[in-house]
């Protein structure tokens, strides 16, 4: 195999990837919020986890993803461990849809297959998907079609790396060289270890699985006793990226992760074997040709396909009568409990609706928790303007999407809880709550949208000036300031720093009117250009909008302390309307952080 087929190698493997994540992001995309919702609350018994795992693996296209959104979901307490374990088959059964769309390439034209087999071969129609795909991409305003566009190019992509990859192998059956390389597969160790380590390296059984097609349709020279064990090494390998996800996660998330694990290797154990046994007792009777498996018979890509959705639904049917062997067994492999706290949304039990007042106190509980997480995480986005490190800027994202989990999970428990008979001081604690999950999570989104603020200048090699630096640094020093106040009030049910609120929340909004009429004199004398008026304004509109949302926090939290029906703004416009102990804390906090030299 010469440099050129082996570049022409490398290239169709990088479109086959780049096609197939391209694909994968924008069906993630598409299926949006919903999908964590489904995952979280349709999984009430391991048969429908069974197909809701198969279902959202087929559409997303990796067994991975699916698995890696497992393990959030119990790390955060989402999902339970037992309701993972369906998800996991499932998920392993659902990622076999890709090598049968793959095998489309294997279509054999020429003169004797029919007119509508022909166009079924990729060839045929990839490019009108490609042209479709970019069409929307480029001329659809809306974000669903481009969505849609995405998935078709990335599609179109992904067969036209598989196209390449045959290719540039075509020329290796007759290279002795290779031939001699197969003949180390025949020890189905080195097989399974193969298979495993291709799969870890590029963290998708379904590329792995893709490249092995690649190679029995380019060369011929791939037999069902060679690729068996490559196939089935692929499935343990594909557990890598769960195990990588949970490094982080809580005990439970580790040991979905291992469940996982287990699953496949059990699996591949047990099949591999049975494989072998049946192998040598219809070998001595010589009937073990009859079903094509023997390692002189060549395989094609269907029936790499074949085998790898057999496997698959053989592994789920010997092991789904033990699945709770499974559970136990990663309990032994993560030993001891969580600390007490941890996972917050387990204490949102349905058990408890019958008790209503307990079902509250768990909630506020969960809604504490919330407030810490969204507003820690939101202080931690300031301090990335001075001192960025990307790896904070990812927990803020991490820490974002576990608000938006801890926003459904209260939300919809919530709901059901305001369905029961409560008296009149359980109801209106019901509705403040509801009221304040949503202005929680909208907190966490703007420390996101600081993030990409801080990646923007840093992108464009941006400075702000020396003036806009310290004029910023008052106004978040302020919002930093009312986000301890709003959490602590909150937390703490303390009325006092829940009143402090609003006159702080005014101070904010007049630091940043006062920061805009800076800049424009700045821009007038030519000091700053209108690229950074632009993320100026981004952030001025964010550090604003924070400070809303703990106006609303403490307006609600006072608003029921004093009467009994909700009425935020009507409050809030009666403290605007200005009182002594107003005024008292206005000026203090303009003072404190005032912008004037």
């Amino acid at each position: 195999m010469g440099i050129f087929e082996i570049l022409t190698l490398v290239c169709g493997l990088a479109l086959f990837l780049y096609g197939m994540d391209v694909m994968g992001d924008a069906l993630k995309k598409s299926a949006g919020r919903k999908l964590k919702t489904i995952l979280g609350n349709l999984t009430s018994n391991k048969f429908k986890g069974f197909l809701l795992g198969l279902g959202v693996t087929a559409i997303i296209q990796s067994s991975s993803a699916t698995t890696v959104m497992v393990v959030g979901f119990v790390n955060s307490g989402t999902m339970l461990l037992g309701q993972a374990v369906g998800v996991i088959m499932g998920a392993n059964v659902g990622t076999a849809v890709t090598a049968w769309i793959t095998a489309l390439n294997g279509i054999e034209g020429g003169a004797q297959a029919s007119a509508w087999l022909e166009w079924l071969k990729p060839d045929a129609w990839m490019p009108i998907l490609a042209i479709i795909g970019i069409a929307l991409i480029m001329f659809s305003k809306k974000s669903k079609m481009k969505d849609v566009g995405a998935i078709l190019m990335g599609f179109a992509v992904l067969m036209t790396g598989m196209d390449i990859m045959s290719q540039a192998v075509s020329g290796l059956k007759n290279d002795p060289g290779f031939c001699q390389m197969l003949t180390m597969f025949e020890n189905p160790i080195l097989s399974v270890l193969a298979g495993t380590i291709l799969t870890a390296v590029v963290q998708s059984s379904s590329a792995s699985i893709g490249i092995l097609q690649a190679l029995a349709i380019g060369t011929g020279a791939i037999s069902f006793g060679a690729a068996i064990p490559i196939i089935l090494g692929q499935n343990i390998g594909t557990c890598i990226t769960a195990i990588l996800s949970s490094l982080g996660a809580n005990k439970n998330g580790k040991r979905a992760a291992f469940v996982h694990l287990y699953f496949n290797v059990i699996g591949v154990a047990f099949w591999l074997s049975m494989y072998y046994l049946v192998g040598w007792i219809l070998g001595l009777t010589g009937a073990f040709d009859l079903f094509g498996l023997a390692n002189g018979n060549m395989i094609d890509m269907w029936g790499i396909a074949i085998v790898h959705t057999v496997f698959k639904i053989l592994s789920v049917i010997s092991l789904a009568p033990i699945s709770n062997l499974l559970e136990k067994l990663a309990c032994l492999t993560v030993r001891g409990s969580d600390k007490k706290g941890d996972e917050y949304t387990d204490m949102l039990d349905d058990r408890l609706l019958a008790t209503p007042s307990v079902a509250i106190d768990r909630s506020r509980a969960v809604a504490c928790h919330m407030a810490e997480v969204a507003m820690t995480s939101f202080s931690k986005s300031l301090a990335l303007f001075d001192n960025y490190d990307s790896k904070v800027a990812d927990e803020i994202r991490s820490e974002e999407n576990a608000v938006d989990i801890y926003e459904d999970a209260l939300g919809s428990y919530l709901v059901k809880l305001s369905e029961q008979d409560m008296d009149t001081i359980d109801s209106h604690e019901v509705t403040k709550l509801l009221h304040m999950i949503g202005d929680l999570e909208r907190i966490s989104d703007h420390a996101v949208n600081l993030i990409e603020s801080v990646e923007e200048l840093r992108d464009k090699n941006l400075s702000f000036s020396d003036s806009a630096k310290k004029e910023l640094h008052s106004l978040m020093g302020a919002v930093d300031e009312i986000l301890v106040i709003t959490k602590g009030a909150l937390v703490e049910s303390d009325m006092v720093k829940a009143a402090s609120v609003e006159p702080l929340e005014q101070v904010v909004d007049y630091l940043k009117d006062q920061i805009r009429l800076q800049h424009t004199l700045r821009l007038q004398k030519s000091e700053c250009t209108i690229e950074h008026g632009f993320v100026l304004a981004d952030v001025l509109t964010n550090l604003e909008r924070v400070s809303d949302h703990c106006s609303n926090i403490a307006g609600c939290l006072i608003e029921m302390s004093k009467h009994e029906s909700l009425g935020v703004h009507e409050y809030l416009h009666e403290v605007k309307a200005g009182s002594p102990e107003f005024t008292k804390l206005y000026n203090g906090f303009l003072e404190k952080y005032s912008i004037e030299n």
